[in-house]
């Protein structure tokens, strides 16, 4: 009785101490749904890296916005995106991203240049979580529809980062309180561009 009991007792603190098991971070399968999906504005809210060129630009960057639309094949998507870095806002209208439908990644080529290679990560449709491939270094990102998330799609990144054994120190968030004017064309009329 009295060795019941203290296994009943003792049961929910070893419980506790047990580590927090991780969840894989699961890839979108491509498919013609996908792509529509990424078209239009998104803000970027947070990164993380340990390739230590990156960490050297995330510290820099503090406001981001982007926006895919559709490129001159199907295959491939225009990428425009407005940056401030330290106090200069940075507005770049040059790069595409590449489409493989048959491994579900992305390629952002800018000035023929491969810059990075991701895959999608399963989540939230107003999410995009984005896992680096081209490097040695694991390297993820969030991004949204708007210029913030709620607590609970944070603490989801945030668990992904501890389980890919980020540091606070290798992880950097950006502020609305350093926006950057977005701009507006007549091309793009869209709404949500602001």
């Amino acid at each position: 009785m009295l060795a019941t009991l203290i296994l009943f007792l003792g049961l929910p603190l070893a419980l506790a101490t047990e580590p927090q098991s991780c969840a894989p971070l699961i890839p979108v399968t491509f498919d013609n749904s996908t792509i529509p999906q990424l078209l239009g504005q998104w803000f970027y809210i947070a990164g993380a890296s340990s390739y230590p060129p990156h960490l050297a630009e995330l510290r820099a960057v503090t406001f981001e916005a982007f926006s895919f639309s559709p490129g001159s094949h199907e295959d491939e998507l225009n990428f425009n995106e407005i940056i401030r870095m330290n106090e200069t806002c940075v507005v770049r209208n040059s790069s595409k991203v590449q489409v493989f439908l048959q491994n579900s990644t992305l390629m952002h080529v800018d000035d023929n240049e491969v810059v990075s290679m991701v895959r999608l990560i399963q989540s939230d449709k107003d999410l995009l979580i984005l896992n680096h491939i081209n490097i040695d270094f694991p390297n993820l990102s969030l991004s949204a529809r708007t210029p913030s998330v709620s607590k609970e799609h944070m603490e989801e990144f945030k668990a992904h980062l501890q389980c890919l054994g980020f540091t606070e120190e290798e992880v950097f968030y950006t502020s609305t309180e350093h926006a950057c004017p977005l701009p507006r064309s007549e091309d793009n009329a869209d709404p949500q561009l602001g």
